[in-house]
């Protein structure tokens, strides 16, 4: 990781997220006529939420398509900002920063695909997973080894609290 980005990831004080694709591999299994569907989201991303939270870093999850089992996940997860069936993600960016009294510069957001560019072009920290398209790997601060849905998010979060110099005080926590 270069300085830049550790330096960006230092200042992070929220971290926004977009969900398919990100926290998910981004597959849709459709399921009943109600129009359920199955989505997998990876432990290690759950585990990494909850140490951010630790940190006192604010969560929101802002995402294009509604969907009953993540506002189910976010909730578990104690997500307290969720936007699902957005159009606009700039405009959900603009009511995160509001609610939360922040500026662009303490925004991290890890998005995976052509609709994510409006927000990843403006936040402080900019990340997206390594099977995000070249379009979008290409205009970020920072590409995951990881795909999406497969700790992705758990490792920008690791990034990010090792820039900040929480994650051993966090680790030891699981210790006692």
């Amino acid at each position: 990781m270069d300085d830049a980005v550790r330096e960006k990831a230092r200042g992070v004080k929220m971290l926004l997220l977009d969900v398919d694709g990100v926290l998910t591999d981004g597959t849709f299994v459709p399921g009943s006529a109600a129009g359920d569907e199955t989505k997998r989201f990876h432990s290690r991303d759950g585990i990494g939420l909850v140490l951010a939270r630790k940190a006192g870093i604010k969560l929101g999850l802002i995402s294009g398509r509604s969907s009953r089992i993540v506002e189910a996940r976010a909730h578990e997860l104690s997500i307290p900002f969720v936007r699902l069936g957005v159009s606009d993600k700039l405009e959900a960016l603009h009511e995160a920063l509001s609610q939360e009294s922040l500026s662009l510069p303490d925004i991290a957001y890890m998005g995976d695909d052509l609709p994510d560019l409006v927000v990843l072009s403006r936040v402080g920290l900019s990340a997206t997973v390594a099977d995000a398209p070249l379009e979008v790997r290409s205009r970020v601060d920072y590409v995951t080894q990881a795909r999406g849905g497969h700790g992705a998010v758990r490792e920008l979060i690791e990034l990010i609290l090792m820039s900040q110099e929480r994650l051993e005080e966090l680790v030891q926590g699981y210790l006692r």
